[in-house]
This record gives structure tokens, sequence and C-alpha cells, in this order.
């Protein structure tokens, strides 16, 4: 992948670090010793994903972390743990077979998905694929069968890009947003009650959160599941569907209502904050990744508002 297009990777944990009694409580579960371990690429969690087989025949896909390199990996997984444990059969997601939390670890049993992620640059007709089934997937979980935060409580700390930016150093950042700092800072503010709803979210789509299956989709990694508007998750997803070679953001959503704007500026200013940042633990590719979606946002907005 280009430099303009980084990958969505962290640094994965081998199944032979991951804690000893985690692995052994696993291999408990699956009723015999593993015999092989294939770390899993893609995300941006630095912890084991691997795909596991037991010398049973069982096969599972396990997700562990520790407090070790970033201790918020483990309140993701925690909070992934108590979603994946309540989702209805109906959402399109591997079903959750076990999960614990030992010693500081967390770890969550999955049923194993002989899936890939979407080709990228992305091909057509498999984002067509994708979209119809995040569609289908909102119609049958609105309103949510799940009890979670609301899309305000899960992002509203996160969603204060432009905001925080107006008492910071804004080097780097494009000259039409700093020209336009202060009322990117006040369209912003309203995200929450434009982003409100009662449906079951994701919260955090992109392709390296998505698993295809023949012709089923499957979407996994939950721990951001809240309730929103239903086109907040293909919203969120678009600009990292334009970064890695998708259509433009307009093409797939050129809805005029101005609580999408709201949102698009939102999303912008979160991802082109963030990519300001210094990198968090175990997590080295992300600011660029940040970067190139937001430059996609950016532009969208740019579009969307029609500012000079």
């Amino acid at each position: 992948m280009s430099a303009d297009n980084p990958p969505a990777s962290g640094v994965r944990v081998p199944w032979h670090d991951v804690h000893p009694g985690v692995r052994a409580a696993v291999t408990e579960f699956l009723g015999a010793p593993v015999v092989e371990a294939v770390t899993q690429p893609g995300g941006f969690s630095p912890a084991c994903a691997a795909r596991l087989r037991a010398g049973n025949g069982r096969r599972a896909f396990v997700k562990a972390v520790g407090p070790e390199p970033n201790p918020k990996t483990v309140e993701l997984y925690q909070a992934e743990l108590k979603v994946a444990a309540a989702l209805p059969a109906s959402v399109p997601a591997p079903r959750l077979l076990t999960g614990f939390e030992l010693e500081g670890w967390v770890a969550l049993v999955f049923e194993d998905v002989e899936g890939e992620h979407p080709a990228l640059p992305w091909r057509r007709d498999q984002l067509d694929v994708v979209m119809a089934a995040i569609e289908r997937m909102t119609a049958e979980l609105t309103p949510s069968p799940v009890k979670v935060p609301t899309v305000g409580e899960a992002f509203g700390d996160a969603f204060r890009g432009w905001r925080r930016l107006l008492g910071e150093d804004t080097t780097g950042l494009d000259p039409w947003a700093v020209r336009h700092l202060g009322e990117l800072a006040e369209v912003e503010s309203g995200w929450a009650e434009a982003a409100a709803g009662d449906s079951l979210i994701h919260g955090d789509l992109r392709a390296d959160n998505i698993l295809l299956a023949g012709d089923r989709v499957y979407l996994v990694d939950w721990p951001y599941a809240c309730l929103g508007a239903p086109w907040f998750d293909r919203l969120a997803m678009l600009p990292s569907v334009s970064m890695q070679g998708g259509p433009p953001p307009d093409e797939l959503c050129a809805d005029p209502d101005p609580a999408v704007t709201t949102v698009v500026a939102a999303v912008a200013g979160y991802l082109l904050r963030q990519s300001l940042q210094p990198a968090p633990p175990g997590l080295p590719t992300l600011r660029a990744f940040q970067r190139a979606q937001g430059v996609v946002a950016l532009d969208w907005l740019k579009r969307r508002t029609g500012w000079a």
C-alpha cells in the first residue's frame, strides 16, 4: 500500500506471548491443545488476534489483550465483550463463543469465519455488497435490541477536534480549515444532536473490520457500538473507502440534509486533530491512517459547505 494509503495495522501479539492463564483457559474451552495459531493482520489493536485450531479439530478466532503496551485497548475489549455477548443472531457478526477477564487480560473467543477482508483498492462489486449489508443491518437494528451508550456519549469527548484546535498549534493544518476554524468549531458543536437516533450502529466501520465469506458480510470489532442515526455508520466509513481506492464520499452519500454536513464536520475535525498527535503506544501507523482519511473528509466538507 502506498504512503498515501497507509495500512490499518497495529503491532500484533503472537499467541505464544499471550498470558499463560489465558492460553490455558482457551485450551480448556476448546477441549484440546492448540496445534495451530495463525495471527491475523489488519486493525489497529496492539493485541493478539489469531485463528486457532485445536488437536480435536475445533477452530476459533481469539482476541486477547493485556495492559501492555496500551491499557486503553483493555477497556475497548471489555466494552466489546459486553456488546458481543448481547448482539442478536440477526446481526451479521461472528458469534461470541465465550469471553472472560483474567489477571488484567481480556479474551474473546469467536466462531472462526472463513472469510477475507475486502480487496484494496476497493472493488465496486464488493463495496456495493457491503453497503447493502450495512443498510439491511441498520433496518433490522432499529430500534436497537441492545442497551448501549448514545453516539453523543460514545464519541462526545473525541468529536471536539475543531473546538480544541481553537486553542492549539495549527501548524500543518489545511489553510482552508485554519481560515474557517471558528465556523467549523461552531458547526461541529451540534454534531451529537444531528447524529442522534435509536439505531444500533457499529461506530467503527472500515475495510479491516469487515469480512466477506461468499455472499455473506460479517462486521467485526464492536467496542464502539452505540445508538445513533441510521446513516451514521455509512457516513463515517466513507472517508476510509475513498482513501482506500473507492469512489468519493459524495457519490455514496449525496443527502443534502444539514445534519449530515454537521457530522461530516465532526468526523473531519476528529481525524485531522488526531493526526497531529503523537502515536499511541503500539499503534505506529494510526496517525498516518487518520490523516489520510481526514484529508478526504475535509475535501468532502469543503464541497458540502461551499465556503471559499
